[in-house]
């Protein structure tokens, strides 16, 4: 299991652990229309998913506008899925106050079988540890970056460099 801190604090992650090379397990989550949304949705595109605790923090923030931003630059071929903890109606708020219309947010508060599926489900806060994942359009995962410091912002052009490649 990947070390992964808090302010500096270590956290426990609980679930599967995933890698490059797997294909990536289904899950349900829940849209901000309250409809449930399932990776298996999206077959046949290049996936990114960007997994962040809150949309309410300075670099969830950041994070989800840069790939809302690339998200419109990688055509139709592709999906990012903005993963969190965040209840859909803070999703929609947040989408509404950034503009944001490439991405696609998904809450997994209701069931946690995304957190759980992908070993990214932070025990001490209920909350998601930040990542991002780029599958193929088989749904396997061809890349993946478990930040080793949540309050930290991923790197984003290996992500993207993939996206593009597979796409």
């Amino acid at each position: 299991m990947a070390s992964v801190t808090f302010k500096g604090k270590p956290v426990t992650l609980v679930g599967q652990t995933i890698a490059v090379g797997q294909p990536a397990p289904d899950f349900s989550a829940v849209a901000i229309d309250l409809s449930e949304k399932k990776l298996s949705d999206y077959k046949g595109k290049v996936v990114i998913l960007s997994v962040v605790p809150s949309l309410d923090t300075g670099i969830c923030d950041l994070q989800t506008r840069r790939f809302n931003d690339e998200a419109g630059k990688l055509g139709d071929k592709a999906a990012v899925l903005t993963i969190s903890m965040d209840l859909p109606f803070a999703q929609k708020r947040w989408c509404g106050a950034a503009s944001a219309t490439n991405v696609v947010t998904l809450s997994d508060y209701k069931d946690r079988t995304f957190g759980q599926a992908y070993g990214l489900y932070i025990k001490e806060l209920g909350l998601l540890a930040r990542t991002v994942l780029v599958l193929d359009k088989a749904g396997v995962v061809r890349y993946m970056e478990l930040v080793p410091e949540i309050a930290q912002e991923p790197k984003y052009d290996p992500a993207l460099a993939e996206a593009r490649k597979l796409a």
